[in-house]
């Protein structure tokens, strides 16, 4: 049975944070209504608004009237002190909210509700029909160059030539413009020499359809016939899309997720076809911003994408394997979770334990790698703390503003930061221990890194 309130119980959250919905588990338990405001949905000046309150990036943040609780381990605090959550209670339950009270957003602040029903437009590539004949053509097979390499599902330039010119009536230049597009649009690729060579030639060289990869990447096989679109807008729609789905399987109490479920999905199926929009997305003309906010979408996307078709990883050896080989094709290469982390966004900086660098001399991932690394990513790649930051899409317009948000929320909580008073100690994250290089290689040159930051004040 529900409470009947004068007042009322505020709670602030966003999609797919399991603390905030543990803490709205307990207050429906309780018997307590409560109103939520998913602060994702509205303008920025509301996450702002909070923080200005609380002074706290994280959430769930709560409040009964104008007192504020905390998060959800404040709640459950006060929940244990009988005689305290009795007081909390009798404030909701027989006053009306004061008028210092936290006040319901303005509805004019709201997005665009689009976050669970994303629409993937397309507007067909000129280039795709020319493919589908390709396909249909029997001109794709295996080829043997030399004594010992084959190359499987691939065709000939000049044989591609030779068909273009007998079924569509134009001449041998033509039809090397041709093929030339289909490289340049990102469909295939030449097999010998640099893999992003984009010259088509009337001989024996061997090209493939990127569909016709063999990978274990999660997206392989799958690839759209749309324009590309901008590599940042596909990345935000990925993840608001994949969030929205795993937020829909998560527990009522916030502990479990139901991958199972999430697999037999529609809307997951969705999402599996949309991901082929990444294996021909133009990546490397981004801007430093684009890059940041669309590698960070992925590769929080992807982690949810293979524990839905893989499972979680139980062990060390699960975890190796995991982010070493758990991978998307992007822009036609081939991109695992360590390849994100430490070859595109640490700018080809060693891994955890790795003994070399992530991407070797001449390999073409290296023109897409940031020039410089970006410490504040470490905050924004997967949420695994006690509380969340209030951003889960990233973009570009606003990123560095809004890692900066992600990381105060990370140090706001005991896994990110603990100050121990009485022995004037400063506890940090085994992040800032692994990722040394990143943040400075001493624990003054750590601290001078936060201070210059003003984080000072976050964490004592």
């Amino acid at each position: 049975m529900t409470d009947t309130l004068k007042g009322r119980v505020l709670v602030y959250s966003i999609v797919g944070c399991p603390h905030c919905l543990k803490a709205k588990s307990t207050l429906k338990d309780l018997g307590l209504s409560y109103t939520d405001v998913s602060v994702d949905a509205y303008d920025d000046s509301v996450r702002q608004s909070v923080k200005n309150r609380t002074g706290k990036q994280t959430v769930p943040q709560i409040f009964f009237n104008a007192v504020h609780i905390g998060g959800n381990d404040d709640l459950q605090q006060l929940i244990a002190d009988k005689d305290k959550w009795q007081e909390a209670v009798d404030n909701v339950r027989n006053n009306e909210p004061p008028s210092d009270a936290p006040q319901l957003p303005d509805p004019s602040l709201a997005k665009p509700s689009n976050s669970g029903d994303i629409e993937f437009t397309c507007e067909l590539d000129e280039c795709a029909s020319l493919v589908r004949d390709l396909k249909a053509s029997g001109l794709i097979k295996d080829h043997r160059k030399g004594l010992l390499t084959s190359h499987k599902n691939s065709f000939i330039g000049k044989e591609f030539v030779d068909w273009i010119v007998k079924t569509k009536q134009v001449d041998r230049q033509r039809a090397v413009e041709m093929g030339q597009s289909i490289l340049q649009k990102g469909f295939g690729h030449q097999l010998s020499g640099k893999s992003d060579d984009v010259v088509f030639k009337d001989d024996s060289e061997v090209y493939r359809l990127i569909e016709d990869d063999p990978s274990a990447a999660l997206n392989a096989g799958i690839v759209s016939e749309c324009e590309p679109r901008p590599a940042s807008a596909l990345s935000e729609d990925l993840r608001k899309l994949i969030l929205s789905i795993y937020n829909d399987h998560l527990s009522k109490d916030g502990k479990a997720v139901d991958y199972k479920a999430i697999g037999t999905d529609p809307k997951f199926e969705k999402y599996v076809k949309a991901t082929g929009e990444l294996s021909r997305v133009d990546i490397q003309s981004a801007t430093r911003e684009e890059k940041l906010a669309f590698f960070i979408n992925v590769y929080n996307a992807l982690v949810i994408h293979a524990t839905v078709k893989r499972g979680p990883p139980v062990n060390i050896w699960q975890r190796y394997k995991f982010f070493n080989y758990t991978s998307y094709v992007i822009g036609g290469h081939l991109y695992s979770l360590q390849d994100i982390e430490n070859g595109v966004l640490r700018s080809n900086r060693r891994g955890v334990g790795a003994l070399s660098r992530q991407f070797g001399s001449g390999d073409p991932r290296l023109n897409i790698m940031l020039e410089k690394h970006e410490p504040l990513i470490h905050f924004a790649l997967v949420c695994g703390a006690k509380s969340c930051p209030p951003i889960k899409t990233y973009s570009a317009e606003g990123i560095y503003d809004q890692l900066k948000v992600a990381a105060e929320a990370f140090l706001e909580s005991s896994d990110g930061c603990q100050v121990i008073l009485d022995k004037r100690q400063v506890k940090l994250s085994s992040i800032l221990k692994w990722y040394r290089e990143d943040f400075g290689s001493n624990n003054k040159e750590k601290r001078t890194w936060m201070f210059k930051r003003n984080w000072a004040k976050i964490i004592m």
